[in-house]
């Protein structure tokens, strides 16, 4: 975007790091930080009117999935004249907060102005009957091409071989992300390709659960817990195919990067069809089928022509590519607060 015309600061409900505040701030962009999101709790709501009575905003873009009501409502009562409500899931954790945000959910298109998803699927679970616009999650996909050196680099670095069959997959240790089951898969499938591979990129709650596991199953040596990366193109080229067991999602940024990247993707029936981008890339399976059968479909789909440089083009020609939707957002920033302030 050009950042003359839209600056992004980021409100957030964590004390600690994250992976973008570097660049956020290398960008013109703050960070400011509030205590964690109850919307049972009064000292949150104070913190939320506080913060918006020192700081004005034209524009407040929630990414708050079902709680994004709260800041909605507190910023308009200061004057945010544009409020957008954003989903990116369609469905929630059953956890302790599962009711709190059934409660919520209601509100939001009441302070909401826009209502934005990441999917079909997604907005309809969230929105309802509301009318909603769907903005494509985007990558630069250009980054993400498929390259023969960079796949042969990255599986030099790692110590694979040319031969080897590597799966992958890429994201945060948390229950939905499935990883117990993405372990059976590959136990199954390591019975029939001994010196098969699997790559688990991210970070979370459950990854030393996941680790124990991979070792009661007798396969932790062949599965590579590589962590947080900044490298992920470049794994993605090392990968022979990309594994994704979700119990939901929305539409998962890193399956429009795998798609990129011309990976076939083998993925749950749980995971919306508005995912598939590149034709002939992507296979859904039950949850209910056994690790046996997704394995052999790994090794079909592994074992199929495919033309991975097509990948991106495919991508980029549907309209995922950041420069693209980079250019809808900041039009509709613009266009909405003047639009707003002509009312």
């Amino acid at each position: 975007m050009d950042r003359t015309k839209v600056q992004f600061d980021f409100l957030l409900h964590r004390d600690f790091k994250g992976d973008y505040d570097d660049e956020i701030e290398r960008m013109g962009g703050r960070l400011y930080r509030i205590r964690r999101q109850n919307p049972l709790d009064p000292r949150y709501w104070h913190a939320l009117d506080s913060f918006f009575a020192e700081h004005h905003y034209d524009v407040v873009h929630a990414q708050l999935d079902c709680l994004s009501a709260e800041p909605l409502a507190v910023a308009e009562r200061h004057g945010a004249v544009v409020r957008v409500a954003h989903s990116h899931n369609s469905d929630q954790d059953k956890d302790l907060k599962y009711p709190i945000k059934m409660l919520c959910k209601p509100f939001i298109a009441r302070y909401a102005t826009h209502l934005f998803a990441c999917g079909e699927r997604a907005g309809s679970w969230m929105f309802g009957h509301n009318d909603f616009t769907v903005i494509k999650n985007c990558i630069d996909v250009g980054s993400y091409a498929f390259d023969a050196d960079v796949r042969e680099a990255a599986r030099g670095m790692l110590g694979i071989g040319r031969e080897t069959l590597v799966v992958g997959h890429v994201g945060r240790f948390n229950e939905v992300k499935n990883h117990a089951f993405i372990l059976e898969v590959f136990a199954a499938l390591l019975s029939r390709r001994p010196g098969s591979r699997l790559l688990l990129v991210g970070d979370g709650p459950l990854r030393e659960e996941i680790e124990c596991r991979a070792s009661a199953l007798g396969i932790r040596r062949s599965v590579d817990f590589l962590g947080v990366r900044p490298d992920i193109p470049s794994l993605m080229q090392a990968m022979d195919c990309f594994l994704m067991p979700s119990l939901y999602e929305g539409l998962p940024m890193v399956l429009v990067e795998a798609q990129a990247s011309g990976l076939p993707c083998l993925i749950s029936d749980a995971i919306p069809g508005d995912c598939d981008i590149a034709p002939n890339l992507v296979e859904r399976v039950a949850l209910s089928e056994s690790p046996e059968s997704w394995s052999s479909r790994i090794e079909r789909l592994a074992a199929e022509p495919n033309d991975r440089a097509a990948g991106a083009r495919d991508v980029a020609e549907a309209g995922f590519d950041a420069k693209g939707v980079a250019a809808q957002l900041q039009d509709f920033y613009l266009s909405a607060k003047a639009g707003a302030s002509d009312e």
